[in-house]
């Protein structure tokens, strides 16, 4: 029996010895130093009480869905500020004095409107890279917008107009999300995004192109505007885009220069609900086309090959013709040849 108890004895005696190494020891700790770790490193101060600052990463402050209608006060050590879906109506000139450090800054789902956002609220952050203002009230581009940004995302707003000062400097923007505004006309307002990857201006109110777009565009997405014809050599100065959405326009045969989609590179081209009487000639290299619910009367091959043979066929995959005026009887017998990696074609 004694030896039993000496046995548990020194079993107990490592585990208090090396009771300071238990990444669980705040948990049963002392009062003060429990709720000192849940603080997790409070220089630069302390983390608001309707906020959460997790001791693991203490470089992050979630005040996301608290019902707040103003902004808390944000210690200077924070990098990841989430405050999303709360009732913030401003952002002071002051509010973010303090945030110097931010990388990430998440501030959709708010009431913020272009007059509540202070002129020099985000001028003092000089490392910001992700901003998120969609689902607002804004009705204007906010200015002074750090020019360090990767990742802006102003969708479903009201803004209007966008500028060439407003984004004049983004050299480092690889992603805009701009879509589900009022915009008319972009202008050259993006002539400066040199690393622009992703370009979302869909469901806006634009009857055009936006001018000198990005050269290298890997996204562009238009669908869901008032487009009725596309600039000559429209793709010419992309190297890098694959998927080009323009449904929902009003494009029509006249509107589409010769061989506008006819480049090498395309993946995806979506020119659906539109007024096309015809199939657009399109590269070999394009593997989704999609031309559902157009005017289309006619299926003509040579829209998707010039020359067929062992070697010379489409890549195409995907291609819908539904809600046009042809049918499955209209697709002539040598497609197969053509359209011989077609798995999936809706007519």
């Amino acid at each position: 029996m004694c030896a039993v108890i000496v046995f548990l004895l020194s079993a107990l005696i490592p585990l208090s010895h090396c009771q300071s190494h238990d990444p669980f020891a705040w948990l049963y700790g002392p009062h003060s130093h429990r709720f000192g770790s849940l603080l997790g490193n409070t220089n630069g101060g302390q983390c608001p009480d309707e906020c959460d600052c997790p001791p693991t990463f203490p470089v992050a402050m979630y005040c996301d869905g608290r019902g707040l209608t103003a902004m808390p006060t944000i210690p200077s050590r924070v990098k990841y500020l989430y405050l999303q879906n709360n009732a913030i109506t401003a952002v002071p000139d002051s509010a973010l004095v303090n945030a110097t450090n931010l990388v990430w800054l998440m501030m959709h789902g708010n009431q913020l409107t272009s007059g509540s956002i202070g002129e020099k609220a985000f001028m003092q952050m000089e490392g910001l890279e992700r901003l998120y203002l969609q689902y607002n009230n804004l009705t204007a581009f906010p200015s002074n917008l750090p020019r360090t940004l990767r990742d802006l995302r102003i969708d479903h707003n009201k803004i209007e107009k966008v500028t060439t000062a407003d984004l004049e400097g983004m050299d480092n923007l690889t992603i805009l999300y701009l879509h589900d505004n009022s915009v008319t006309d972009l202008g050259s307002s993006l002539k400066s995004l040199k690393s622009l990857m992703l370009l979302d201006i869909s469901d806006n109110k634009l009857t055009k192109v936006p001018d000198a777009l990005p050269e290298h565009l890997h996204q562009l997405y238009m669908q869901s505007n008032s487009i009725d014809s596309l600039p000559d050599g429209f793709l010419g100065s992309f190297s890098q885009l694959q998927y080009i959405r323009i449904a929902h326009n009003q494009l029509t045969d006249k509107g589409i220069p010769a061989n506008a989609f006819n480049v090498t590179g395309l993946v995806e081209l979506d020119l659906s609900y539109n007024k096309l009487e015809r199939i657009p000639p399109v590269s070999t290299t394009l593997q989704h086309l999609y031309l559902q619910a157009n005017q289309i009367k006619e299926f003509t091959l040579g829209s998707f090959c010039s020359i067929v043979d062992v070697t010379n066929f489409s890549k195409l995959r995907t291609l819908r013709l539904d809600g046009n005026e042809i049918s499955r009887e209209d697709i002539p017998a040598d497609s197969a040849l053509c359209l011989r990696l077609a798995n999936n074609i809706e007519v």
